[in-house]
C-alpha cells in the first residue's frame, strides 16, 4: 500500500431530518445536547461506528479490512489471533486467559499484526492491553464531536403498539367492548426526534502516525468513500433521514502540515439563506423567520483567497 505523505484536515457536514442522530442513554435516549447552547451533539464514537459498519459491508472478508470493534465480539480472542501468528498455535496460547509479550520485539510484532489485519485499529487506534495484551495504538485518524450549526429543539413523540406480548395482555384488552378501553390498554412508547439539524464535525489525518500503523493511501481513499456513503447503509426509523452533505479537505504538502488546522477550518463558513438574503448564524434578524428545515436553507462557502502556501483544498463530495 502506498504510504501516506500528506496531512489532511477535514470539515464534514451532515444533516438529519425527523430523526435522532445520536441518543443519550443518560437522558432517556434524547438527542445529545450542549446544555448551555442547545446545539445538538453527535459523538465521535457514533461517527466511527458508522465508518466501521460501512467497511464491513463494502470490504467483507477482504484481507486487511476486518473490523476489531464489532457488536458482540470478544476482543481478547482477536488479541489471541496475534499471539498465534507470532508464537504459533501452542496449547498455552490457545488456552491462557492472560498473555503478555516477551520483550519489545514481540510486542511490536503483535501490534503490527493487529494493525495489518484490522482496518479500525490501523485507522483509529485501540487499547488492546487487557487480559491478552496486544499493546496500544494511537491512530492517525481522529474524529471530533459533531455539533449542530444552530440550536435544535428535540420533539418527544408518543407511539402505541397494537400487538400484545402475552395471552394475559391480549385477554385484558379484549375485556372491554368500547374502543376507549382498548386504547388505554395499548402499550405506550416514546420516540425523540430532531425536526432538522445540520451538523459539522472536524476530522484530522496525521501522516506521521500513519507511518506507525501502516495507514496508507488506499485506506485514506476508503475513509473518504465511507464518509460519503455511510449514512446510505445505516437507515433506521429512529435515525430518520441522515445524509452526508459536504466533505472539504485541506491537503498539506508535507506530513507535518503547512498551516494551523483551526485557521483552515475558519475558511469554511455557513450562513442561513432566506429567499435571496444571507444571514450570519445567530443573527437576531433570523428570529423573524422559520427555523431551517432543509439543507438548501443554508449557504456553505469556502474562502480560497490567500490560502497558505502548500495547502490545497480538495472537495471530497
Amino acid at each position: 500500500m502506498t504510504a501516506l505523505t500528506n496531512r489532511y484536515d477535514i470539515v464534514y457536514l451532515f444533516d438529519v431530518t425527523r430523526g435522532n442522530p445520536n441518543g443519550d442513554p443518560d437522558a432517556g435516549n434524547l438527542p445529545r445536547l450542549d446544555p448551555e447552547t442547545n446545539h445538538g451533539l453527535v459523538s465521535d464514537v457514533s461517527l466511527k461506528r458508522k465508518i466501521r459498519n460501512y467497511t464491513e459491508l463494502a470490504k467483507g472478508d477482504q484481507p486487511g479490512y476486518r473490523i476489531y470493534v464489532q457488536e458482540g465480539a470478544i476482543l481478547n480472542e482477536k488479541h489471541r489471533e496475534a499471539y498465534k501468528a507470532v508464537r504459533g498455535d501452542t496449547d498455552k496460547v490457545a488456552r491462557d486467559a492472560r498473555l503478555n509479550p516477551q520483550g519489545d520485539e514481540e510486542a511490536r510484532a503483535l501490534t503490527k499484526f493487529m494493525c495489518d489485519n484490522f482496518f479500525d485499529v490501523r485507522t483509529f487506534g485501540a487499547v488492546m492491553s487487557t487480559g491478552i495484551n496486544a499493546g496500544q495504538v494511537r491512530g492517525p485518524v481522529q474524529v471530533s464531536f459533531a455539533s449542530s450549526v444552530e440550536p435544535i429543539l428535540p420533539l418527544e413523540i408518543s407511539i402505541t403498539r397494537m400487538a400484545a406480548t402475552s395471552e394475559k395482555e391480549k385477554s385484558d384488552r379484549d375485556k372491554g367492548n368500547d374502543g376507549d378501553e382498548r386504547t388505554e390498554n395499548r402499550t405506550m412508547g416514546r420516540k425523540h426526534i430532531v425536526p432538522y439539524g445540520l451538523y459539522r464535525a472536524h476530522i484530522f489525518v496525521n501522516a506521521k502516525l500513519a507511518e506507525r500503523t501502516g495507514f496508507g493511501q488506499d485506506d485514506l481513499d476508503h475513509l473518504f468513500k465511507s464518509l460519503s456513503m455511510m449514512f446510505e447503509h445505516d437507515r433506521s426509523a429512529a435515525r430518520g433521514e441522515m445524509a452526508a452533505r459536504r466533505g472539504i479537505a485541506f491537503k498539506h504538502a508535507s506530513s507535518l502540515g503547512n498551516a494551523h488546522a483551526h485557521a483552515l477550518f475558519d475558511r469554511v463558513k455557513i450562513q442561513r439563506k432566506v429567499d435571496d438574503d444571507l444571514f450570519e448564524i445567530g443573527s437576531d434578524r433570523l428570529g423573524n423567520y422559520l427555523p431551517a428545515r432543509r439543507f438548501s436553507d443554508y449557504h456553505v462557502t469556502v474562502d480560497r483567497d490567500g490560502l497558505p502556501d502548500q495547502v490545497e483544498i480538495v472537495e471530497l463530495f
